[in-house]
């Protein structure tokens, strides 16, 4: 037997990781307040249907005086072949003639028990005839007929559905409550495993109890399970990487980014997987600077433009280039607007927690910074005095005309110095201008979306600025259709907005 049946909690005492649901349901079992029709969503492995059959046993031998007949009725739904207790797949019995034979067998009363007890499990699997002819049943059953709904995507389940049940929802367990019954197990189980490596199946479970035990199912027949074992078996996390790319990013090393990246592919890690967790290590710097009142712009700017990134990422046909490219835009503006010093470094918030003061910044890095900005002035200069007539250009305001635009556009494309900004900005075209606006084209709304980012906008049209002497708002379109303004600053927290990813 699999180690996941075998250590299947049969109890709420034995649910980990659940304790507001497990507890309202002990409350209202205590009472005799259970409703006839439940609702637990959540994702995959947090023990839906686990506590669904524990449920089940109380309602089936509640009132039952014969502790014989209660164990066989337990031991029954144990093994699964309690009549009474009906589990239904809706993923192969959804349709609306699967319910209505559903709904004919519920006129029976129970065999053995005290109450018919129906899991429907994947219920949003269900068309919606399905539900519609499951809506008055769910609303006024047998008093011996109860219903337990269990879905991992509560948005699909109609809201008259929702409406008619008590409702559940079971978060994701947190990995050191994975940690604590895995040990329980491998101890029970006499299996020999470091307590790094229990914390990488943890991690690895991505908050499902089940995926964990399956994991260590997998390894148990090993001597001794290490970190090692579990990277080599079922691939490594992407955690060994984090500290690297801090210290590439505050070195703006761009070679070592794409040397790491390339790195989190060939070892198989899902890009948006390392994003996610990317940004879950950068909103816990963003809080405990939060909370020292330091200086938060660059952790706010790295959160928007992963934000950014990890959505390109899931529509992207190359993933690895999306992150590339957010990373490297983050090495070329490490600044607060307005204050001359750079963000503390990276590496240093990630393993201390502290940040060093502007004033104590070394002279080194000051001379480097002011020798950075320095060259990137006088490459501006040189862009905006190469070639004949460009000279003017930067001295009094292009002639504003559709044909001038277009000859000095080249110019405010070189200018950009973020490598994603100008590979997008490539990609467009100019359409049209007037007084104080440019329409650019593009082929691709990848590139359309990432020139109309505030942050990237912005920077276009300074160097429009520069380059033009002229200050025009920047609206892009896809081809020469319908016009999409510049998206807004957004004014949604960039700490919340990381959080609602989590």
């Amino acid at each position: 037997m699999s180690l996941y049946l075998k250590y299947r909690p049969q109890s709420f005492a034995e649910v980990t990781g659940q304790d507001p649901v497990v507890t309202t349901l002990e409350q209202a079992a205590k009472q005799d307040k259970l409703s006839h029709a439940f609702l637990f969503s959540g994702s995959r492995g947090t023990g839906k249907t686990s506590v669904a059959r524990i449920l089940a046993k109380i309602l089936m031998t509640q009132g039952i005086a014969d502790e014989n007949l209660k164990k066989s009725i337990e031991l029954g739904i144990v093994d699964g072949n309690m009549v009474d207790l009906m589990e239904i797949d809706a993923a192969s019995n959804r349709k609306i003639d699967d319910v209505r034979d559903l709904i004919g067998k519920i006129k029976f009363t129970p065999v053995a028990a005290k109450a018919k007890v129906y899991i429907i499990d994947e219920a949003h699997m269900i068309t919606k005839d399905g539900f519609d002819a499951l809506l008055k049943t769910l609303e006024e059953p047998p008093n011996y007929a109860y219903f337990i709904l269990a879905t991992t995507e509560l948005s699909k389940i109609p809201p008259t559905i929702q409406s008619r049940c008590q409702c559940y929802s079971f978060r994701a367990i947190r990995e050191e409550d994975i940690i604590r019954r895995l040990q329980f197990i491998a101890d029970h189980e006499h299996i020999s495993i470091d307590r790094e490596a229990l914390r990488t199946i943890a991690h690895c479970g991505q908050g499902s109890m089940r995926d964990a035990i399956s994991i260590l199912d997998q390894l148990r027949s090993l001597p001794r399970i290490t970190t090692s074992d579990v990277e080599e078996r079922i691939g490594k996390t992407g955690r060994e990487y984090l500290e690297p790319l801090f210290e590439a990013i505050d070195n703006k090393d761009l070679k070592a980014i794409i040397s790491i990246v390339r790195s989190i592919e060939d070892a198989g890690i899902t890009l948006d997987v390392f994003a996610r967790m990317l940004l879950g290590t950068i909103r816990n710097m963003l809080h405990e600077a939060i909370g020292k009142k330091q200086d938060t712009f660059f952790l706010h700017r790295m959160l928007d433009v992963l934000l950014q990134a990890m959505r390109d990422i899931r529509i992207s046909p190359l993933p690895g280039l999306v992150l590339e490219s957010a990373l490297i835009s983050l090495c070329q503006s490490a600044e607060s607007p307005g204050k001359g010093e750079p963000e503390a470094k990276l590496v240093k918030s990630a393993k201390t927690k502290k940040e060093i003061k502007p004033a104590d910044e070394p002279d080194s890095a000051k001379d480097a910074r002011r020798n950075e900005e320095q060259v990137r002035e006088k490459h501006l200069e040189q862009s905006g005095t190469a070639g004949g007539g460009i000279q003017s250009a930067s001295v009094e305001a292009v002639e504003l005309s559709l044909e001038n635009i277009k000859e000095f556009w080249p110019q405010v494309i070189e200018s950009i110095t973020v490598p994603s900004a100008k590979m997008s900005l490539k990609n467009g075209h100019v359409l049209d201008i007037s007084e104080k606006k440019l329409l650019l084209g593009f082929t691709s709304s990848f590139h359309k979306d990432k020139i109309s980012s505030p942050e990237t906008s912005r920077l276009v049209e300074e160097m429009i600025m520069k380059v033009l002497k002229r200050s025009m708002k920047l609206e892009c379109v896809i081809g020469d259709g319908k016009i999409e303004g510049t998206a807004p600053e957004p004014d949604v927290d960039l700490a919340q907005a990381a959080a609602e990813v989590f």
